[in-house]
């Protein structure tokens, strides 16, 4: 993880009296397990060019988390990608910069329009070339992307979402350094630390000057602070977010599952956003992925349209006894399915440790509760391994799962789910790619960072029928959201129940 901060023109030999670190010096610094070097690879009066240089120890960075003795915590981007994490381990070192305080002989350079090349990267981005281009376009620079080439050896996705990012423009080197440092989580949409007020403190500091202003600015906020709860509060102190582009807004945040946290893993396969941070127990997804838009209320996050069209259809059922959450994630569905009448068993199913240990408060919140018909019970499980006790369950669910999986395991998934499991219903719900189109992403794009794949109705509609047949299932297929013309709905819904023979 890197920036290259380039200046040339007037004064540029200045800058590294701004950045208060001398050009004949390495800047070299090992804390908390974090190597930090600054470099000048060029220091002339007209041009000045300085490569900082962040290295995390991996090992510390899982360090004391709830999952920290589990090998797979070790496999994510967090020791290689610039993020909120790069940031805090270059601030100390930029901190005179960004305060704007180097030594008197030198702030009237502080208010000094350089000719700059900021250059950072390498950057994984859930959000569209055109999207990363607006954020910074706005602001004057000129944007250069660079995409790394995936050469798979199997039929995966031909373009990285890892780039690497070139800004070109006149700006301070206090003001570009803020857009930075406020810019790159809004890009990662990542924070390692825990949330709160203090956030929108940094947002007012760093943005002074230019955000209100910014087309994205909706976007540029929610992003940097996630929960509903803290928006609100910004909105009451600085006055409500309006919505300049809403294309790029939903491009950037359209599924349920939002990124997952530093050492989450691709087997948690939980459907509420496994591991995010939290601040009350609300459901405080920001998610503007709407899936009924109306003049008269507000949106409806697809998430909470999913968890409607489940409940009503569980609801409806004549059996529904003993149900199974597979993924369940942090419980947020199971909670829900507690209240259906009729309901006497729901096993919230989850590979992640951190997640079933929420899904648990959770649940415990709802003991004694009115109207609980049944208190879920959290258990250790995982699609990719048999377990008896999930055999002949009323209802199995499997609500925004599949597409976390890899294609090419499906099959076989699905045939112990509907072969040896042989639940009396089973509901899937996974994303129409189609849909995607109306969210203005490209057309490479999935998502989330964690999906495999994301299929058409019609590739959905086939493999519904394939494993309909080889299990005895009949089968309906419908949609969740918002119907757009040409695109079907946001999400794919497929109901497989058991033939009434085979019940028999």
């Amino acid at each position: 993880m890197h920036l290259i901060i380039k200046a040339s023109g007037e004064g540029a030999g200045q800058v590294s009296h701004l950045l208060a670190k001398n050009p004949n010096n390495l800047y070299d610094r090992t804390d908390k397990g974090v190597r930090v070097r600054m470099v000048y690879t060029k220091a002339e009066e007209q041009e000045t060019e300085v490569l900082i240089h962040a290295e995390p120890d991996p090992v510390d960075l899982v360090r004391g988390t709830p999952d920290g003795y589990d090998i797979t915590q070790y496999i994510n981007d967090r020791e290689f990608v610039t993020s909120s994490l790069f940031c805090s381990y270059i601030r100390s070192a930029l901190g005179t910069a960004l305060n704007g305080k180097p030594k008197e002989d030198y702030t009237q350079w502080v208010d000094h329009v350089f000719e700059l090349e900021l250059t950072f990267g390498p950057v994984a981005s859930d959000l569209p070339d055109r999207v990363v281009e607006e954020l910074f376009s706005a602001l004057g620079y000129d944007v250069a992307m660079e995409r790394g080439e995936s050469a798979y050896s199997f039929d995966l996705k031909n373009r990285s979402t890892v780039r690497h990012i070139t800004l070109r423009g006149k700006q301070t080197i206090q003001q570009a350094l803020r857009q930075l440092f406020l810019l790159i989580p809004v890009l990662d949409n990542y924070k390692h630390y825990f949330i709160s007020e203090d956030e929108i403190d940094k947002i007012i500091r760093y943005g002074e000057g230019w955000l209100d202003t910014h087309p994205l600015k909706e976007l540029i906020v929610r992003r940097t602070l996630h929960f509903a709860e803290l928006i609100r509060t910004y909105e009451r102190k600085h006055g409500a977010l309006t919505v300049e582009d809403a294309g790029a807004i939903q491009a950037g945040m359209t599924d349920g599952n939002r990124e997952r946290p530093l050492n989450s893993k691709s087997e948690t396969l939980g459907h509420d956003g496994a591991g995010e941070d939290k601040v009350s127990d609300t459901d405080t997804d920001t998610d503007t992925d709407t899936g009924a838009l109306s003049s008269d209320t507000a949106p409806v996050r697809l998430n909470e349209l999913r968890y409607r069209a489940i409940t009503d259809i569980v609801a409806s059922l004549p059996n529904k006894r003993r149900i199974v959450d597979m993924g369940a994630g942090e419980g947020k569905l199971s909670a829900r399915l507690a209240y259906i009448p009729g309901v006497e068993m729901i096993a919230a199913v989850e590979p992640s440790g951190q997640s079933r240990l929420r899904a648990k408060e959770r649940f415990a919140r709802l003991q004694d509760r009115a109207g609980v018909k049944a208190v879920p019970e959290v258990m250790l499980g995982s699609l990719f391994y048999f377990d008896e006790q999930m055999q002949h369950m009323d209802v199995m669910i499997l609500c925004e799962v599949i597409e976390h999986v890899e294609e090419y395991r499906l099959d076989r998934i699905m045939d112990t789910i509907l072969n040896e499991y042989r639940p009396e219903v089973l509901l899937v719900t996974t994303p129409n790619k189609e849909y995607n189109e109306v969210y203005e992403m490209e057309q490479e794009q999935l998502r989330h960072q964690d999906h495999r794949f994301e299929w058409t109705r019609e590739q959905f509609s086939m493999r519904c029928a394939q494993w309909a047949e080889k299990g005895d299932y009949a089968y309906e297929i419908s949609g969740i959201g918002e119907h757009k013309e040409g695109f079907g709905q946001p999400t794919q819904l497929v109901k497989f129940s058991r033939r009434k023979e085979d019940q028999a």
